[in-house]
């Protein structure tokens, strides 16, 4: 294999071509490491479609059985199943061949029903984008415009010394033929039409900038961008050129009999990558919370997301949303049960019917509040981490405390970003 020679193989010309076809419907994929802003992204470029009256369908893909992105991308109002253009592929991944003959039953029901303007697939973090561009290589309907590899800029700076780490790490994966993290970053990037780097706000000017000259070798021939919170236009991705599969013809062939199942899996097969799903009604105590929060964060808790609420903030539902060394924490609506409780709540009548009756499906201790989170990462730290999440919920004597008028600590900021 010529993987010493990686930026080199990239020029290489595949003979087999797509026959042209100017009626199909351009598709953009935004790929990307767990926790890189692909949804934060999504919502932008949605929110942008909606404003220019543009079409769209959606298709998001989660490999936890909690499906956070696909709740939030519905929460947009821009896509929904009922309308037949979002899907949501959970417990699975579009890196494997049950995930693309997924992803092919979608988009033919999708197109059976609805024609749009263009089509968004947001990869699982622990996908390989190969079996997807092969999938769109030869699609009779479909036109792969662009291939977004989002690269978390704050991660790269800190677990692999500013990006300049990534490639010799890759490069000695190669020569001892293993298949780690390392790859799957690299790859994401060497198979991308446009490299963004992400999070760009966090670090210096002069920091991103070397973090894109470390890793741009790796694909030489795209731009690198570096956005924040997903600020990227959607009226210039849809003027680039389409995807160039002739770019890439080697680097398919070489890699199409290795990438056969998703690449989170291989990676658990070396024990590197696992995902646990947390689910429980009780409430998080804050201050057990912000103590493990700080304790396990580092390399080996790669991601995690979901739903929680607090007892001290008992109306909302908020999101959890970590990666690597960092978190953030989002107010993304009111649990039914906070608003029917709060005496001003000013409802109607028919409004508070409608509030209770979906309070009641919900069955739980405490209403529809609930917190449930993923975790995701290297399987002993997700293991220490997943015992300790788990005990930081309120215990059965917090719980009476709490409910007879109790304040806990809270060391939680007071001013929270509002998901739009």
């Amino acid at each position: 294999m010529a993987w010493s020679q990686f930026p080199v193989i990239l020029g290489i010309t595949l003979t087999h071509r797509c026959p042209v076809n100017m009626n199909r419907i351009p598709v953009i994929i935004i790929n990307g490491f767990l926790g890189a802003g692909k949804t934060t992204l999504m919502k932008n470029l949605l929110t942008q479609a909606n404003r220019n009256h543009l079409a769209v369908s959606v298709i998001v893909n989660d490999m936890s059985d909690l499906d956070v992105d696909g709740v939030l991308i519905a929460n947009t109002e821009i896509v929904n199943i009922a309308n037949n253009n979002f899907v949501s592929i959970t417990s699975d991944s579009i890196s494997s061949q049950s995930g693309i003959k997924t992803v092919d039953k979608a988009i033919k029901n999708m197109l059976r029903h609805y024609l749009p303007d263009v089509i968004f697939v947001e990869t699982s973090g622990g996908s390989h984008p190969l079996p997807l561009i092969k999938y769109l290589q030869t699609h009779e309907r479909l036109q792969l415009k662009s291939l977004l590899s989002l690269v978390d800029t704050v991660m790269l700076n800190d677990d692999y010394n500013g990006g300049k780490a990534l490639i010799p790490a890759f490069q000695e994966n190669l020569f001892h033929g293993k298949r780690r993290i390392e790859n799957l970053l690299a790859e994401q990037i060497m198979f991308c039409s446009t490299l963004l780097l992400t999070k760009k706000d966090r670090l210096s000017f002069d920091i991103v900038t070397d973090v894109a000259k470390a890793i741009h070798p790796l694909n030489p021939y795209v731009n690198v961008i570096a956005v924040s919170w997903g600020n990227l236009k959607l009226a210039e991705l849809l003027t680039l050129p389409d995807y160039d599969f002739n770019r890439v013809g080697l680097l398919i062939r070489e890699l199409e009999d290795t990438i056969t199942v998703e690449e989170a899996k291989i990676s658990a097969q070396n024990g590197e990558i696992i995902s646990r799903v947390i689910k429980d009604d009780r409430p998080f105590h804050p201050q057990r919370l912000w103590e493990t929060y700080h304790y396990f964060m580092g390399m080996g808790i790669y991601r995690s997301k979901g739903f929680f609420w607090l007892p001290g903030r008992p109306d909302m539902a908020l999101l959890w949303n970590q990666a690597a060394g960092s978190i953030n924490l989002e107010f993304i609506s009111y649990w039914n049960s906070g608003v029917l409780a709060d005496p001003d709540n000013h409802l109607t009548h028919e409004e508070r019917s409608v509030l209770q009756k979906k309070v009641n499906k919900t069955m739980g201790r405490f209403g529809d509040r609930r917190c449930h989170l993923t975790i995701i990462g290297r399987s002993d730290e997700v293991h220490d981490f997943t015992s300790a999440l788990i005990n930081c919920f309120l215990s059965e004597e917090e719980i009476v405390w709490w409910q007879s008028g109790g304040v806990f600590a809270d060391p939680w900021p007071v001013n929270i970003s509002r998901l739009n």
